[in-house]
């Protein structure tokens, strides 16, 4: 069997805008019909919702017969919950709160294999098909993507040096934590949260990597486009569904 290619990351490498969907239910039957919706990503998220590795497992298998793109986000900056996202599939990670080029190094090392870098050696995963690929553990970095998020104002002041960092694959702003970080709690499309969003996509593709965003403003939404913004999520699966039920 062959290695499977990463559509999310060769999109990526060829500047093509990407559009995506943050997912936070756990529902793979809801997880399959949105994989029918057109997008070219979905991001899985450990962080603020109630899935853990677990719980993406159903929702890799929902979505993989579909032509999207599955990405997984983390709880945190954490080796061993990235090392089983991978094993049971995600060829994406967007690693979130990466504060630095040494965190970003800790991230880029969390997703090779020895000697480059620290993920543990198994098998019988999910990533390997069960070990029928060939020569799987020598060459499953090329089509891993790792995306790391800078979300507060130290890590913005960082992001030519995190770029620099080998292994990274693109950088994520993540709107709300910046807008706590710059004193506006609550309020991700304040006019100086969205100019400083602005400005980090800019220096990001200077520094020659892509960027990402999510908003569910639409003038933000395109703001960041025209900035040049690699993938984008303008949406969430909740806010979808509230919007589509609300009465009021």
């Amino acid at each position: 069997m062959e290695l499977k290619k990463n559509a999310f990351k060769a999109g990526l490498q060829e500047g093509r805008l990407q559009r995506g969907i943050w997912c936070c239910m756990t529902d793979p039957l809801a997880a399959e019909m949105m994989a029918t919706c057109g997008y070219d990503w979905m991001l899985f998220d450990c962080e603020h919702s109630p899935m853990d590795p677990i719980r993406v497992l159903p929702m890799l298998q929902a979505v993989s017969p579909y032509p999207v793109s599955a990405l997984a986000r983390p709880a945190s900056l954490n080796a061993p919950e990235m090392k089983r996202l991978l094993d049971i599939g995600a060829q994406t990670l967007v690693v979130p709160y990466v504060q630095n080029a040494e965190e970003a190094a800790e991230a880029a090392a969390a997703v090779a294999y020895p000697p480059a870098g620290i993920r543990g050696v198994a098998g019988m995963t999910r990533a390997s098909s069960f070990g029928r690929i060939a020569d799987y553990h020598a060459t499953a970095r090329d089509e891993l993507c790792l995306i790391v998020q800078v979300e507060t104002v130290e890590a913005m002041a960082q992001i030519e040096a995190i770029a620099a960092v080998p292994g990274i694959d693109g950088i994520f702003i993540g709107p709300a934590d910046l807008a706590a970080s710059m004193g506006y709690p609550g309020k991700p499309t304040h006019p100086e949260v969205q100019a400083a969003v602005v400005d980090g996509i800019k220096r990001i593709t200077a520094a020659g990597k892509p960027a990402g965003t999510l908003t569910t403003d639409p003038e933000f939404g395109q703001k960041a486009i025209d900035a040049g913004v690699g993938f984008i999520a303008q949406d969430l699966d909740l806010v979808a569904l509230r919007k589509g039920l609300s009465r009021s």
